[in-house]
């Protein structure tokens, strides 16, 4: 019989990461075939990602454009997805998560009748601009997915609370963990010892990531002085910034952390990088979602640069603080830490909440079964 073809979306970096071992699965399987789709919402870092974990794209939208806005690349994505739906037939499709891209991919899906997908369900902040737009993305991903393949227990009881019927929820758990899992075991210090030199066992590193749309602008200048106040008050700690491409990112950012010593900002890495960097690291900042549930995993304290989450279970188990992206706040917390043994190693514990490392193996499962 002939496999069941299945388009995935990937658009972002986050999506690379958590779609790769998806694809992996899919490529295992003698029912299904992947058709990997690539929009390139982030063109370089998903090529990076997809290097590292053995995957390529089948096909390439090109959709980004220099500081286009969100309505242009909304039409473009559109325009792209549906024409390709309307000429290359797949009997089901993938999105990850939040993006424009996973959201254009899940409604250009629908208009063609095509069964969807959606990876990471049912997370929600309760504020649809917060994050802007994914938090309006994934709530209209809810009504759309045939299958909607939840990772945790509150993200399944936000879709059931949502109305959406119970065949539709699966409970899988996170493939950001089954990423994680697979990429660690294959790092070394290497990456972190170029970008920041070699570290005594006692030198704190503080990872930064930072690039939220709706932090642009005062916000993210706020969290560059706090940094910048931070490794001015600690000349003992190291602070390592991947910088997000966006042009709006480094024009906030760089003014206020170029001048400062012991702070490295750097282009954004690999994924095989990052978790070098990661692993070693004693505290994180970082307004993204994926870096919470990594850092969670790996008993590593972070500071939510974020006024909410949808992550809630990870403040629940305690290795995630909400500061938001005020000044006095971050640096108090980052103090806090810094001064008191106790409140770190409350927070410095690994857990699993979010997966145990098998998500990918049970959406191909169920993706075998109903497809029959």
């Amino acid at each position: 019989m002939k496999p069941a073809r299945i388009a995935v979306i990937v658009g972002t970096r986050p999506e690379a990461i958590k779609l790769a071992p998806v694809i992996r699965e899919l490529q295992r399987s003698r029912r299904l075939q992947p058709l990997t789709i690539s929009t390139s919402q982030h063109k370089q870092m998903v090529r990076q990602i997809f290097h590292d974990f053995g995957v390529r794209a089948d096909a390439d939208l090109d959709v980004m454009r220099p500081r286009q806005t969100l309505s242009e690349l909304s039409s473009r994505l559109a325009l792209s997805l549906g024409n390709f739906f309307g000429h290359d037939r797949v009997d089901a499709v993938l999105v990850q998560g939040d993006t424009t891209s996973a959201f254009f991919g899940g409604l250009c899906a629908f208009y063609h009748k095509i069964p969807v997908g959606h990876v990471e369900a049912g997370l929600r902040s309760g504020d649809i601009y917060s994050p802007f737009p994914e938090e309006m993305n994934r709530s209209l991903l809810g009504r759309v997915a045939t299958w909607n393949f939840a990772p945790t227990a509150r993200a399944a009881a936000n879709l059931r609370r949502e109305g959406v019927p119970a065949r539709r929820i699966h409970m899988t758990g996170n493939t950001v963990v089954d990423a994680l899992q697979w990429m660690i075991r294959r790092v070394n210090d290497a990456p972190l010892r170029r970008l920041v030199g070699k570290l005594s066992r006692s030198t704190k590193l503080v990872l930064v990531t930072c690039h939220r749309r709706e932090s642009l602008g005062a916000p993210m200048v706020a969290v560059a002085g706090a940094i910048a106040t931070l490794a001015r008050e600690n000349p003992g700690l190291v602070v390592l910034f991947p910088i997000h491409p966006n042009p709006a990112v480094r024009e906030a950012m760089m003014p206020i952390l170029k001048p400062c010593p012991n702070v490295s900002v750097c282009e954004p890495l690999n994924y095989s990088d990052f978790l070098a960097c990661l692993r070693r690291a004693w505290l994180v900042l970082s307004d993204s979602g994926g870096v919470q549930e990594e850092a969670t995993a790996l008993g590593k304290p972070v500071l939510v640069l974020r006024e909410v989450t949808e992550r809630t279970e990870g403040i629940k188990a305690g290795a995630l603080q909400l500061t938001g992206t005020n000044k006095a706040r971050i640096l108090r917390a980052a103090r806090r830490l810094l001064r008191d043994a106790a409140a770190y190693r409350n927070m410095a514990k690994a857990s699993k909440i979010f997966g145990d490392g098998r998500a990918a193996r049970r959406i191909v499962s169920i993706l075998e079964h109903d497809l029959r």
